[in-house]
């Protein structure tokens, strides 16, 4: 039996900020998860997982608005339903709502935070806005403290946007020095009618420029000390491993979102009518995940791959990226700023897997780096 991946969304798409660039902002909003809902889904979940350790993903929105005493349940379930299962559990928000009482929980739980800020204060406050507009990165850092207080593991996603994509090393000495050494950045790319990126998305050009920004401070300074996902990501591709970022996989699949309701998607890109695979009231999550259409809906990304793809010298490195990123030509439209990472960064990628395959620490390049500059 295959496992899947769930991205529970209990609160829908509520969410107390405002987002310019928010994809959510126009979906009708369900009401928080019911209790029903929430023990059908953890023992549905725990029981699809055909191994012993079972990954729960909450997001949103905005998950904190279900309230701490949600997520004790979602803790006394667990337990109830894990039986010799090991439980995991990772928590993704805006940070606006976390305080002592919050983090003491993820501590006591060892849950992992996934925290979402853009960069310094001028560039996360031009798109993440309160529902009043105010500004939130002040609100966020105060939220980053917290955690570190209390010892909680966390991360920090970035959306890389039209505007922020311009400052990739600014951005990234900032927020090394926030006390995490584990960050994400992820493309903003949303289509418009005439499925062309939107004027908040990031260009191909600039998406491309920013990752060799961010590489070039990164693979001098910082191997080993900071994990940037898809900087990891790619090595483990040149060492022979599949790609850890669903959105450069070979195929896609297996990898749902949960609405509040208990309705089960495809995926969190696409939470369209047309991609509904039931609702786990009537049909269990083992069944969703091993029927005809979840297979299907994962083979697509490679069967839909134009010729052009399957000829390029980078394909294995990004397998076509996420479908939703496709643009009318069946590419993605981010993809030549992918081709331009993956082509930049080969050099030190070889140099980095060599060093691996000779039982020699990766982190020997950037003293190698340092010689040829002196």
């Amino acid at each position: 039996m295959t496992g899947c991946h769930v991205m529970a969304k209990p609160a829908s798409s509520r969410c107390n900020l405002r987002c310019r660039y928010c994809f959510y902002l126009e979906k009708n909003q369900q009401p928080v998860m019911s209790d029903t809902t929430l023990e059908a889904f953890i023992r549905q979940h725990i029981d699809a997982q055909p191994g012993g350790d079972v990954q729960f993903a909450w997001q949103g929105g905005e998950p904190t608005l279900c309230g701490l005493d949600f997520f004790r349940r979602v803790v006394v379930l667990q337990q109830r339903y894990a039986g010799e299962k090991r439980i995991y559990n990772a928590f993704q928000t805006n940070g606006v709502l976390l305080n002592d009482e919050w983090c003491q929980f993820f501590k006591d739980h060892n849950w992992l935070v996934g925290i979402s800020l853009d960069g310094p204060a001028a560039l996360h406050d031009a798109f993440r806005v309160s529902r009043s507009g105010n500004p939130t990165h002040h609100k966020v850092l105060r939220a980053i403290e917290c955690l570190k207080t209390h010892g909680v593991e966390f991360n920090l996603l970035v959306v890389v946007n039209s505007l922020n994509s311009a400052q990739p090393q600014r951005l990234y000495r900032y927020l090394r020095e926030l006390g995490t050494p584990f960050l994400q950045f992820i493309p903003l790319l949303e289509m418009n009618d005439r499925h062309q990126p939107d004027e908040y998305s990031v260009s191909a050009k600039a998406w491309g420029e920013f990752l060799c920004g961010v590489f070039d401070v990164w693979v001098r300074e910082d191997i080993g000390r900071v994990f940037v996902q898809l900087f990891d990501s790619t090595l483990g591709v040149w060492n022979g491993f599949s790609s850890q970022m669903c959105s450069l996989s070979k195929t896609c699949g297996h990898a749902f979102a949960l609405e509040s309701n208990g309705d089960v998607y495809q995926c969190d890109h696409y939470v369209y009518p047309s991609y509904r695979l039931g609702n786990i009231h009537h049909t269990t999550l083992e069944d969703i995940n091993s029927s005809a259409e979840a297979a299907a809906f994962g083979h697509y990304k490679l069967a839909s791959l134009p010729q052009e793809c399957h000829s390029c010298a980078v394909l294995r490195l990004c397998n076509g990226d996420c479908p939703k990123h496709r643009d009318a030509s069946g590419k993605s439209a981010i993809c030549e700023g992918y081709r331009a990472f993956f082509e930049y960064t080969a050099p030190h990628m070889k140099v980095m897997r060599d060093l691996i395959n000779q039982r020699r620490s990766p982190l020997e390049l950037m003293a190698m780096l340092r010689q040829q500059v002196s």
